[in-house]
């Protein structure tokens, strides 16, 4: 009994030491914290980031004033920085400086457009800036490649303002997540991983002023009307060939024809000629005639020569009994093709190549006759499609003049050139643009889709952050972005009609010239300025383009050939359109002959010999000819025309021909930007594929184009049927680049006629 009292007491003891000390520790560690439970608050600085309890008491929020407090904002204290800061508690937004009512409105200006500007320096952001985390200040030095993670874009429309376009500076490269501004989290700019493009480059290219331009706003309501009837268009020219030929038309010879006509063409419509002189067009008439009685396609084996060699026979047999032809022209035919079809019947053991020397034969000797009876039929297929053209741009210029608020009564005179020089400017348009319809947005993982009225068109989230970009630099007349939708929509909508809707077809169009290149070109020779290209391909954010009155928002500088430098640096990588190509050549000249200034073209053009290109000869002959340099074919490589679209791995594709790049320069321009052997050298190098990304070897296309094609067709036959190759914004079909040398100058034995055009 005494010894059980006696543990019990024992245990009783125990257990009061130990409660005595835990209450020691506990107190020991709130001495050494210095904190109470009831002042452990937690507050948010401006970089995001939770903080502890403030070093002193926390701030009153009467010292601010009671509009700010009414409006959400309360006064805290950032550990980090021992400084205060404001923090609205309804948009989450934090400043270091007192805010100010009415300076930027989250609610109603969600772009900061218009905000006041920001002070330089550091310490000063401005209204709706923040700081950057210390996280972010550590994994953002120059070496860093890692990149936040990016929530998709908010839509931006008509009704619904979008996120401001993410900062292009050249000191801050990385992404940089904004702060939400808005009660729910909105999410940061989008920049893509890879930009192909410097909008930071500054432009060295001086103009004499000149008024607006005088064409009509672009409009979806009309865009898509037009998109409609060139498709209706397209579709008649389908079924003339069928009908009248009983052939298939030559693949892209309608973007040609397009491309050919806008040359000359005077009349209003952007894209339908519509008063052009002579009417029958030259390239559409040689690209089918070319594929009378059949289309010739290339040949890699014996069997597919000796019935190519059959077909050909008996079409041009049957073409010439169906048509009015001459007893002469009846006689030659017929005996030359019932000769071969005999030949045939008797020698199976022929080669390849002996077929192919028979098929060469046969064509020269039918060909003219098989022209002469075909020639009335072709002309009245290329003047039904113009004067069908015509009607329909008629009636588009009707409609569009009934949607504007205020229509020009008549047409505005174009004034003379002003005198005052300055640097180069988007371009204007002196009719005011009338409101315009809602453009759905959404994404659907990289593509921004914008659609209107069930239309849908695509473009990459990366090139839709650039068109953001351009806009903002370049249009004047929408500080608001109310109509930004609704003119990109047209802008893609006019490409992509301007392109075609078969399959692969369009793809080498818009085709440019790699990063590196315009690099080198930038930094060796001033180049600021691209002569051919659009607000989907371009480099620099000035350039001129095919259509003035939807890229001139997006910073075109309107059509070369309507473009009149004094002075400045150019590269010019032009359709591969001979006509186009004839005119650009005496447009050059003008200019460095009429100017005093440095003045400097750098031309990239293919080198095609057999037979060689009219303009390409009169670069070679000409007086402003500094330099010329050749890049052998299957040596380099060019960015896709659908680089907007297209996937990663398919950006790059190998040039199957070599290009020939000239140096127009005056006398002052040769002295400012020579081509000097240092020069050149680095240049050259810029041009070698990298190794650090796979290309095609050949040019995006339906044709497949190997060296061991080699001789596989007649030259006279390839001239339309050809993959589309080209490296400029043009790319052409020819079937007859494989004769590639092994010297630098070595160039396709394909025409320059059958060359598939860029813009």
């Amino acid at each position: 009994m005494i010894i059980s009292t006696v543990l019990i007491a024992t245990k009783k003891r125990r257990s009061a030491d130990y409660s005595r000390s835990l209450d020691d520790l506990a107190e020991m560690s709130n001495d050494s914290q210095g904190t109470v439970k009831s002042e452990a608050v937690t507050m948010l600085s401006p970089s995001g980031s939770s903080q502890g309890p403030p070093l002193s008491p926390p701030l009153k929020t009467p010292e601010l004033p009671d509009e700010l407090v009414q409006a959400g904002w309360s006064k805290c204290w950032s550990r980090r920085e021992n400084r205060p800061y404001y923090f609205n508690r309804f948009t989450n937004q934090s400043l270091w400086e007192v805010p100010v009512l009415g300076q930027h409105d989250v609610i109603s200006d969600p772009l900061g457009l218009n905000a006041a500007p920001a002070e330089a320096g550091e310490g000063n952001l401005g209204n709706g800036q923040r700081k950057r985390r210390s996280s972010e200040e550590q994994g953002m030095g120059p070496n860093s490649f890692k990149r936040a993670k990016v929530e998709p874009t908010t839509p931006i429309s008509p009704s619904t303002p979008g996120v401001k376009p993410w900062s292009s500076a050249p000191e801050d490269k990385q992404v940089q997540p904004a702060m939400p501004t808005t009660p729910s989290p909105a999410p940061a700019p989008y920049r893509p991983s890879i930009i192909y493009w410097d909008l930071d480059i500054q432009t060295n290219a001086v103009i004499r002023e000149q008024p607006p331009a005088n064409l009509l706003p672009p409009h979806p309501e009309i865009e898509l009307q037009r998109a409609q009837l060139v498709t209706k268009l397209r579709q008649h020219y389908h079924e003339l060939c069928h009908q009248r030929e009983g052939i298939d038309p030559p693949r892209e010879s309608f973007n040609r024809w397009l491309l050919e006509r806008k040359v000359i063409d005077k009349g209003h419509d952007p894209l339908l000629p519509s008063d052009c002189d002579p009417v029958i067009s030259p390239s559409m008439f040689r690209e089918v005639m070319n594929d009378i009685p059949i289309r010739l396609s290339r040949i890699k084996y014996k069997d597919e020569a000796r019935k190519l060699l059959f077909k050909y026979a008996e079409a041009a047999k049957k073409m010439i009994d169906s048509r009015n032809a001459s007893p002469e022209s009846r006689k030659v035919v017929k005996w030359n093709a019932e000769d071969t079809m005999n030949w045939l019947r008797r020698d199976h053991s022929a080669s390849k190549e002996d077929y192919m020397d028979r098929l060469e034969h046969l064509r020269q000797q039918c060909g003219p006759h098989v022209t002469a009876v075909a020639k009335d039929s072709v002309e009245g297929i290329c003047s039904k499609i113009y004067q069908l053209s015509t009607e329909y741009s008629r009636r588009l210029r009707q409609t569009h003049l009934s949607l504007l608020q205020d229509p020009p009564t008549a047409e505005v005179c174009t004034s003379p050139p002003q005198s005052r020089l300055v640097y180069c400017y988007p371009m204007r348009l002196a009719t005011p643009s009338p409101p315009v319809p809602r453009v759905e947005l959404h994404f659907e993982n990289d593509v921004a889709c914008l659609r209107f009225r069930g239309e849908m068109v695509k473009v990459n989230r990366g090139h839709f952050s650039k068109l953001e970009l351009l806009y903002r630099y370049s249009c004047v007349d929408d500080p608001r972005f109310e109509k930004f939708l609704s003119r990109v929509w047209c802008l893609l909508k006019r490409y992509q009609v301007m392109f075609g809707s078969g399959a692969n077809e369009g793809t080498g169009l818009q085709g440019a010239l790699p990063i590196t290149v315009f690099e080198a070109l930038n930094r060796q020779f001033g180049v600021s300025f691209e002569c051919f290209a659009s607000p989907l391909n371009c480099y620099f954010k000035q350039f001129c383009s095919a259509f003035p009155d939807t890229d001139g928002f997006f910073g075109s500088r309107g059509p070369f050939l309507s473009f009149c430098p004094v002075s400045g640096s150019f590269e010019a990588n032009p359709p591969f359109c001979e006509e186009l190509m004839d005119t650009m050549v005496t447009h050059f000249e003008e200019l460095l002959d009429q100017s005093s200034e440095p003045l400097s073209f750098i031309v990239f053009v293919p080198e095609w010999r057999d037979p060689v290109t009219p303009a390409l000869t009169r670069m070679e002959e000409s007086r402003f000819l500094r330099h010329q340099l050749s890049i052998p074919a299957y040596e380099h490589e060019y960015r896709s025309g659908s680089q907007h679209i297209c996937k990663r791995d398919e950006m790059y594709y190998r040039a199957v021909h070599g290009t020939a790049v000239l140096f127009l320069q005056n006398n002052a321009g040769f002295a400012k930007w020579g081509p000097t052997p240092e020069r050149l050298a680095e240049l050259t190098a810029a041009y070698r594929p990298s190794s650090s990304r796979t290309s095609s070897l050949s040019s995006p296309g339906p044709a497949h184009v190997t060296p061991g094609d080699k001789d596989s067709t007649p030259n006279t036959s390839d001239r339309t049927q050809s993959s589309v190759m080209s490296p400029g914004d043009h790319d052409d079909n020819n079937n007859n680049n494989n004769n590639n040398s092994n010297n630098s100058s070595s160039s396709s034995s394909s025409s320059p006629r059958d060359k598939m055009p860029t813009i």
